[in-house]
């Protein structure tokens, strides 16, 4: 039997319930060349009644069973490490992926001549709307051609998402512990991939408005992001000489990222207790100085203002102007 094209390795982490859903929408493909992997775990938010039963019901479902709790890194590389297919998905439980979408993932590959990522778009269901991914936009501009992502220095600027793009089979870096695992792993596919192409259509739907992992190793913290930030621009400085030219047109896209990325954290409430909160600010006001790249143009307007405001670490006017901003919003 000819290995399956696709492979989704999908956590059982189900704290919200959403598993079922999940699974169904993508045994309603109507591409059937793929397998799911579901990684088991103790915790008690992984149904093993239920993935049992979808174990049962379709071949193309494998369970691994890990015997301790692990973060989602590491659930997702145990899961990658039986993945047959040419290509990797990975997925979360709230994630919904169009009935077509495998179809016309295939299809694109096929087109492309089965590049090493394909990027693809993604929205966000609240409150009964859907939403656009943050990186719709940019894949627009991409248009039809394979690249080199090194040539497209601005993805580096999209929120770093894993489930929003095929990776092939051996390309996959190993993701760290802890939350936002998947950061420093996008990016370093990125970086290495050699050719990448674009399926400009929304293939997964996620379930929730703000992104926040549904399971760390023990020890795991939102300040985990600013190790992950960290790592990408190790990496980047490490590059050989004659990527210079790249890593200067990649840079300012990816420090643009890292900021807007802190100051989500930083505003999405429930992320930081108030003792956290001037730490975290500390620490990204250093980074903003330290990874600030040459010549670098903030945004405008708000946004400007508040990366002015990290930029010179003034925590506690971040935090009256963000009351104040709450404030005007309530009358």
């Amino acid at each position: 039997m000819a290995p399956p094209l696709i492979t989704v390795v999908l956590p059982a982490h189900d704290e919200q319930g959403q598993l079922k859903d999940c699974l169904d929408s993508l045994l309603g493909q109507s591409f059937r060349e793929f397998e799911i992997i579901v990684v088991q775990t103790p915790s008690p938010h992984c149904s093993e009644r239920l993935v049992e039963a979808y174990e049962l019901r379709d071949a193309r479902v494998r369970v691994l069973r890990l015997e301790e709790e692990t973060g989602i890194g590491r659930a997702r590389m145990a899961g990658a490490a039986h993945a047959r297919g040419q290509y990797l998905l990975f997925l979360d439980a709230d994630h919904l992926v169009a009935e077509d979408a495998f179809e016309a993932m295939a299809a694109r590959l096929a087109e492309t001549g089965e590049p090493d990522v394909l990027l693809f778009g993604h929205n966000r269901e609240h409150r009964g709307k859907l939403w656009p991914g943050g990186a719709a936009d940019l894949l627009a501009e991409v248009g039809p051609a394979v690249f080199a992502p090194a040539d497209r220095p601005e993805l580096f600027g999209a929120p770093p998402l894993v489930w929003d793009r095929l990776l092939r089979a051996g390309t996959v870096p190993a993701f760290p512990d802890g939350f936002y695992e998947e950061v420093s792993a996008v990016h370093r596919t990125l970086l290495a991939a050699g050719r990448a192409a674009v399926l400009e259509r929304e293939c997964v739907t996620i379930r929730r408005r703000h992104t926040l992992h549904p399971a760390g190793s023990p020890g795991a913290s939102h300040f985990d992001l600013l190790d992950r930030y960290e790592s990408t621009f190790e990496l980047l400085d490490a590059q050989p000489a004659e990527a210079e030219q790249v890593t200067a047109a990649v840079r300012p896209h990816l420090f643009t990222r890292m900021v807007r990325h802190y100051l989500f954290v930083l505003d999405l409430p429930g992320c930081l207790s108030r003792t956290e909160r001037p730490q975290f600010f500390q620490r990204a006001a250093e980074h903003y100085r330290r990874f600030l790249p040459a010549g670098y143009r903030k945004p405008e307007g708000r946004e400007g203002i508040k990366f002015s405001l990290l930029s010179s670490n003034s925590y506690a006017t971040f935090e009256v102007a963000k009351f104040s901003r709450l404030a005007g919003l309530g009358r």
